[in-house]
């Protein structure tokens, strides 16, 4: 069964209920064997666009990953950018703000990682928290020191959406691909794999008993994550909401995603001059002597 991005995309400015969104459906793998061969063929694709990708130096793709916790997006990365070349790879992983982020605008954190030309960057978690856990407790803003005639809530969550849309369509022209996944996993699911982390010793570290306190604020999280996604998602930098329930099903919709945006760019590997030719020819006929 193929898979078809534009299954999970969320349309530019669609209006989202993830009520309506599915976080299961009928996985495009028959066994776990066929899964592993349909993810390496994956990994191996991915792995030779991002090789002309780096040589081509002239797009440079981000990939934003957003969602619940214990959703799935640390095994997603590891698994997914598996056969990717390091040199040309990045992750960066963004929690609570240091007092030097604090100095700045909530974008200025996230444009210092932002990826090279030829490059893959990864953001677990990114700006858009910005939207997310703080409109869920506003109390945060108190710390941001904005300055007095900056708008509150709820006019604030608004004006951000619309810094993030300018940024990333600024990046877009010049030349930057952005993806982003909110990987939707089901409250129920969600239970299981935390209940798993305290059950198994070898998962005790992934456990955070602050997940619980934000487990219970569920409602409020799902309306922020439905109006981050219907204003911030748009051709050039949509959004696509990937059924996390089923791990593997999301991987693979994952690579399916990131493929099919490396091949849109039509790369290829620079070309050479006839002079240069004629140097290489020159250079080989040295070697083989």
């Amino acid at each position: 069964m193929k898979i078809d991005p534009d299954d999970f995309r969320v349309g530019d400015g669609q209006e989202v209920d993830l009520d309506k969104w599915p976080t299961k459906v009928k996985p495009f793998y028959e066994s776990r064997e066929e899964y592993e061969a349909l993810l390496a063929d994956a990994v191996a694709q991915l792995s030779k666009l991002q090789d002309v990708l780096y040589a081509s130096n002239r797009y440079a793709l981000l990939v934003i990953f957003q969602a619940m916790d214990a959703a799935g997006k640390d095994s997603a990365i590891r698994h997914v950018f598996s056969g990717v070349n390091p040199q040309g790879f990045q992750v960066f992983g963004f929690k609570q703000p240091s007092n030097e982020e604090l100095e700045h605008d909530f974008l200025w954190r996230t444009t210092r990682c932002l990826p090279e030309r030829g490059r893959i960057g990864v953001f677990n978690r990114s700006y858009y928290e910005e939207v997310l856990i703080v409109r869920v407790h506003p109390k945060i803003l108190d710390g941001q020191n904005l300055p007095p005639d900056a708008a509150g809530p709820p006019a604030i969550w608004k004006e951000r959406c619309r810094s993030i849309v300018d940024m990333e369509r600024h990046l877009h022209r010049n030349g930057m691909r952005i993806v982003k996944f909110f990987l939707h996993v089901s409250k129920q699911e969600q239970c299981k794999r935390l209940l798993a982390r305290i059950d198994d010793p070898e998962k005790n570290w992934k456990f955070c008993p602050a997940d619980i306190e934000e487990r219970e604020l569920w409602k409020e999280y799902m309306k922020a994550y439905e109006a981050c996604l219907g204003a911030t998602s748009t051709p050039g930098a949509p959004w696509y909401v990937v059924p996390a329930d089923d791990k593997r099903n999301a991987r693979l919709i994952i690579s399916r995603v990131l493929r099919e945006t490396l091949e849109d760019l039509k790369l290829k590997y620079p070309e050479v001059s006839d002079e240069q030719r004629s140097a290489l020819r020159n250079v080989r006929q040295r070697l083989a002597n």
